[in-house]
């Protein structure tokens, strides 16, 4: 028998690649604690120790990260966009990036990005422009 610690964090990663993967999917708590084959309370305690972030808090992250970079790269309309990395709600969708981002999705497509960083390769641009985890802890919220 293993280690219950690394067998825990083996679960827990397993977990956050299933939400780097399916992060436009409707994902629930209970859904990735059950792919981590741990309870609800102990999952987000743990995925919180290991990764200083709730699950929920990861997922978003991880799906405004992909709407930043359509956002970045595409035309497409801000509404396919938000639809397309797993929002139900354009509301929610623009309320979230903005918390997380610092501005409103099509704020952020305005300013644009100008041809000179367009040569950085996008390994470097995914890291300067990836938002906080701790995006939300200035204000005190509770929500995650």
């Amino acid at each position: 028998m293993g280690n219950p610690r690394v067998d825990d964090n083996r679960r827990l990663l397993r977990a956050r690649d299933l939400i780097d993967r399916c992060y436009a999917d409707a994902l629930d708590v209970e859904a990735l604690a059950r792919s981590a084959h741990l309870s609800r309370a102990h999952f987000i305690r743990s995925f919180g120790a290991a990764f200083g972030e709730t699950p929920h808090r990861y997922l978003q992250r991880r799906r405004i990260e992909r709407a930043m970079t359509l956002l970045r790269e595409t035309d497409r309309p801000i509404t396919e966009i938000c639809l397309d990395v797993g929002f139900v709600s354009l509301g929610s969708f623009s309320t979230t990036f903005s918390e997380i981002v610092g501005c409103s999705p099509s704020a952020y497509r305005q300013r644009g990005h100008p041809p000179e960083r367009r040569r950085v390769p996008s390994c470097v641009t995914r890291a300067w422009t990836r938002p906080s985890s701790t995006f939300r802890e200035a204000e005190g919220s509770t929500r995650d």
